[in-house]
């Protein structure tokens, strides 16, 4: 009997379990659809900024620009590492993390955080954190405040190049580790663009240099938000899969634990019965 009460009490906390679990996934999967909207929409304008940028900087002298010189080659390398406040998304952050220690090994780089995963990361591996932007939510409103930082650092000399590590969505059950380099501008790579969208082929008001002078510091916002945008969508995802793995997992547990259960009541039942059919023999 002590046995069957044990077995139906795990049943019990099994589907709590699963419940839990499905509403979380419910839950994920209403904020992945706003999330996956906000990233998908964006990439056609971020890529159009950063082609723009790239050919309209390739035509001008970079000395006219402080975040189009090479940078002081003497500095630091910056990574913005945008990971998630919250866990239970697989191995999203493993996965983010693995490339991280991957790519930047050297113990005199600095990181700027985005998301507490990604801070506890940085002290937890005996990295330089420089600065956390994880209180404000959403992330996107920290944009301004983290694009004046790697601007100051940039111009000031402290780092010759700036990175953003962050998961790019591609679908709802697959993320991409990425590194993406933002500064210097000198350091993007010639891509050869097709002759009917070159920018370089309109005629530019006033001059290429006034654009680029306005364009610039838009250009670093939107690559950052245009990121934070892929993190968030692919957490969302992350987490709606990892959730429903889960009641998938929890709900096979009440499976076999009910069939446990019916065993030992089976067995219970026959012990009685047993026990009856002896004491009546007995009285005859």
């Amino acid at each position: 009997m002590a046995n069957i009460r044990i077995i139906r009490r795990r049943i019990k906390s099994a589907q709590n379990i699963a419940q839990i679990t499905k509403a979380m996934e419910m839950v994920a999967a209403s904020k992945m659809k706003k999330a996956q909207d906000q990233a998908l929409l964006g990439k056609p304008y971020a890529e159009k900024i950063y082609q723009a940028v790239r050919e309209l900087g390739s035509h001008i002298e970079k000395k006219f620009h402080p975040l189009l010189s090479a940078g002081n080659p003497e500095g630091k390398i910056l990574v913005v590492l945008i990971s998630t406040n919250k866990g239970l998304c697989g191995g999203l952050n493993t996965n983010l993390f693995r490339m991280v220690q991957k790519e930047w090994k050297a113990k005199d780089i600095d990181f700027v955080s985005v998301g507490k995963k990604g801070e506890s990361f940085i002290i937890r591996t005996g990295k330089s954190l420089i600065a956390d932007f994880s209180q404000k939510t959403p992330f996107v409103e920290n944009v301004p405040a983290l694009a004046k930082t790697l601007v100051d650092g940039f111009i000031a000399g402290t780092y010759k190049e700036i990175y953003l590590a962050y998961n790019t969505f591609m679908t709802a059950l697959k993320q991409i580790p990425t590194k993406k380099v933002i500064l210097p501008l000198s350091a993007f790579e010639e891509v050869e663009a097709k002759p009917e969208i070159r920018f370089s082929e309109f005629v530019i008001e006033p001059n290429i240099s006034d654009i680029l002078e306005n364009l610039l510091p838009h250009y670093l916002e939107n690559q950052i938000r245009t990121a934070i945008y892929e993190a968030e969508a692919s957490e969302h995802s992350s987490r709606m899969i990892a959730m429903k793995n889960a009641t998938d997992a929890a709900l096979d547990f009440v499976d076999g634990l009910t069939l446990m259960y019916n065993k030992a009541r089976q067995e219970k039942i026959t012990y009685e019965i047993a026990d009856i059919v002896t004491a009546r023999i007995a009285v005859e």
